[in-house]
């Protein structure tokens, strides 16, 4: 038989692993939760370091957008004087600047016989000709990694 000091003994003992028992449970919700924030916590951390690295390159492309729209007035200059001088060594060196500039994602925008396109080409007169269709390029359009550094001065068919 078991006496009263032996059962609350014993009440005593469960009473202990219970309350062990919960204590280890929130332990353990704890321990899950805070993993779970610091999981969270290092995937907005990569996500940030892509964001900056995209935005970096993207800072990189487009820095020397000013520094390429100062020598595409250069390469005008240079075409213009092509047209009169018809120098060998000219138009050499101008095709050079030109692949440079490629490489460098500068590509020209085609406007001569196309249809007008208010977002690459600014129209500076309205002539005879096909409506919306670009009859000459008076200056030509650059754009830069796919974004327009300079529309191409047009002089639009006005039909």
């Amino acid at each position: 038989m078991m006496t009263i000091s032996k059962m609350k003994n014993k009440k005593s003992r469960t009473h202990i692993k219970n309350k062990k028992s919960k204590n280890l449970k929130n332990l353990q919700q704890q321990v899950d939760e805070l993993e779970n924030k610091w999981k969270r916590a290092m995937a907005d951390y990569q996500n940030l370091e892509k964001r900056v690295e995209k935005e970096k390159g993207e800072f990189v492309k487009f820095y020397n957008a000013s520094l390429i729209d100062k020598l595409l007035a250069v390469l005008d200059d240079l075409e213009r004087a092509e047209k009169h001088i018809k120098n060998k060594g000219l138009t050499m060196a101008i095709n050079q600047f030109k692949s440079v500039l490629k490489t460098e994602g500068v590509e020209q925008i085609k406007s001569d016989g196309e249809k007008f396109d208010p977002e690459k080409m600014d129209c500076v007169e309205l002539a005879k000709g096909p409506k919306n269709k670009v009859v000459e390029t008076t200056l030509k359009g650059y754009m830069l990694n796919g974004k327009v550094l300079r529309p191409a001065k047009v002089r639009v068919g006005k039909g």
